[in-house]
């Protein structure tokens, strides 16, 4: 019952990040209806702004969010595969982190080929290629959070002291 805990705990979310996607990718979230949310607020941020800059901080705006979905993805699907079990761990292994972005990829087809079926949606290999890279920042994230979490002096103490009662013969 533990195991499975341990496993819903780090693959739920990536389950819950990709049917989130998922949803995104339907009619709602299609050019003309996230630019009738958008638009009026760029309008209002930027009120002397020409009518071709607000459409382009659209854009910005909608390519963006590719990018951050899917960094997040890649790191949920990062968390899920490396999950440290031992404080002793080395800080960063690169197989979770390649199949990591294998599944970013993969997502990132099946999510452009399922909007080719929606109205007001098209697939694009660009998507797919700025959602990948999203991954690629999403596990840049990943290694800077593990660096600076096994440098931090608070996990050396806690790394000390369980080697040490792993040496004594504690558990």
């Amino acid at each position: 019952m533990r195991r499975l805990r341990g496993w819903l705990w780090y693959w739920v979310p990536v389950g819950l990040w990709m049917a989130l996607i998922f949803t995104a990718s339907a009619d709602s979230a299609s050019a003309p209806r996230t630019s009738r949310i958008i638009g009026p607020l760029v309008r209002w941020l930027f009120p002397d702004w020409p009518e071709a800059w607000v459409e382009v901080a659209v854009l910005v705006v909608r390519k963006l969010a590719h990018v951050v979905e899917y960094a997040v993805l890649a790191f949920l699907v990062w968390r899920a595969l490396w999950r440290p079990r031992r404080p002793e761990l080395r800080f960063w292994e690169w197989r979770p982190a390649v199949w990591s972005l294998v599944v970013v990829f993969l997502y990132a087809v099946t999510d452009e080929y399922h909007q080719t079926f929606v109205p007001d949606r098209q697939g694009s290999l660009r998507d797919v290629l700025l959602d990948t890279a999203g991954g690629i920042l999403g596990l840049a994230f990943a290694w800077g959070l593990t660096r600076w979490w096994y440098r931090s002096p608070a996990r050396k103490e806690r790394t000390a002291g369980a080697a040490a009662s792993l040496g004594a013969g504690g558990s």
